[in-house]
């Protein structure tokens, strides 16, 4: 099943920063829940995996990201990631960001996806497979913004070190993403939807 996924959202942080942030293996795993970076072979190559569970069905694949294009003067990195399950299930995608300055302060970050999946992960269904990664693609955006946006530390008083982060101030990562509450979530927007239609 081949699953295309365009997004975009916006930092309050200058393009640079988000350009470094994004080129960065270890913060985008990081912001993914369910993802994990297990190996990084060189600066354009990476082994990781994700766990994924939707009811009794567990899905815990494992792979390789190679960074395809990087293109510094129109802040554009393109990345092919492939991986395989151990009951034999596989997933491939091709995921391009295209970074925009809005201003001196702010950058908009576009995202193509395209994803292609095998397995018995598709038991589920591609509505709720296409909801679910809207979802996850939320998460990890809020996690993008929460470490991009947190105002530097400063310090105290003359002489004094600056105090660094608390761990409540960075968001905490999910070693496995418990897919029932979005599936939910999905579920219920569906039904809202179709009596909202219904009811006009």
């Amino acid at each position: 099943m081949a699953i295309e996924i365009k997004e975009q959202f916006e930092v309050e942080a200058p393009i640079a920063k988000v350009w470094d942030f994004l080129l960065n293996a270890e913060n985008v795993a990081a912001c993914m829940p369910g993802a994990s970076l297990d190996e990084v072979i060189d600066e354009k190559n990476f082994v990781g995996s994700i766990k994924l569970r939707v009811g009794a069905v567990t899905a815990s694949y494992k792979g390789k990201i190679e960074f395809t294009k990087v293109d510094l003067a129109n802040y554009c990195v393109e990345m092919i990631a492939e991986g395989k399950d151990a009951s034999g299930g596989t997933a491939k995608g091709t995921i391009t960001n295209r970074l925009r300055a809005i201003s001196a302060t702010r950058t908009e970050v576009r995202t193509d996806s395209n994803i292609e999946i095998a397995g018995r992960i598709m038991q589920v269904g591609r509505g709720m497979i296409e909801g679910v990664s809207k979802q996850l693609f939320q998460k990890f955006v809020k996690s993008v913004q929460a470490r991009l946006e947190t105002a530097a530390p400063t310090a105290a008083q003359a002489g004094a070190a600056a105090s660094a982060p608390t761990a409540a101030q960075l968001p905490v990562d999910e070693k496995e993403l418990r897919v029932i509450p979005l599936l939910l979530a999905t579920l219920w927007a569906a039904i809202r939807g179709f009596f909202q239609k219904l009811f006009k």
